[in-house]
Parts: C-alpha cells; structure tokens; sequence
C-alpha cells in the first residue's frame, strides 16, 4: 500500500524521482522519537526543500536526510546531556 501511494502522490506532483524511502522513514522515526511526533512530518517537509535548493536529485534528497539523522543524534545526546545536568528532568520528548 506505502508504496502504492508513493507512485500515486509523485504522479500528481509530477515528481519522477526514485528516492530511499526506508532511510527517510528511519530519518522521521528517529525525529519523532528523539524530539517531538509533530517534528517528522515537518522534518520530512524541510529535507525536500533543501534538497529542492541543493539542486534536486535523489542524491540532494539523500544528502539532506543524512544531515538531518546526524543534526538528530547530536540533539537526542544534547537533550540526554541536559537532563542529567538537570536532575533527570524529562519533557517526554515532545518539545516545542
């Protein structure tokens, strides 16, 4: 069905781009996960739009998603970081 969907919604934005979509769902899980739900979908959003302004292409749309799972990392270490200097204090992950 995923993928299914994938051909029907690239055909009326007349996209003709094959693109890894296992990592970019990785990418939106991890987002998810490791900042806020609300944050993949937009995430998502921001990875096409700058690979869009790199030019285009499966390789800017991999490039961008591979700076988006390492800027992830870094921020779920930060936070981790953060909330041990702070006594444990947690927001659940849903920051805002």
């Amino acid at each position: 069905m995923l993928n299914d969907w994938i051909a029907e919604a690239k055909t009326a934005l007349g996209i003709d781009l094959e693109v890894d979509v296992p990592g970019l769902l990785d990418m939106t899980k991890d987002v998810a996960h490791g900042v806020a739900r609300p944050a993949a979908p937009l995430t998502a959003f921001l990875v096409g739009y700058a690979a869009a302004q790199a030019g285009g292409g499966a390789g800017a749309v991999a490039e961008a998603n591979s700076k988006v799972v390492a800027l992830v990392g870094r921020w779920v270490a930060e936070q981790s970081s953060a909330e041990q200097s702070n006594g444990g204090a947690s927001n659940g992950g849903e920051s805002g």
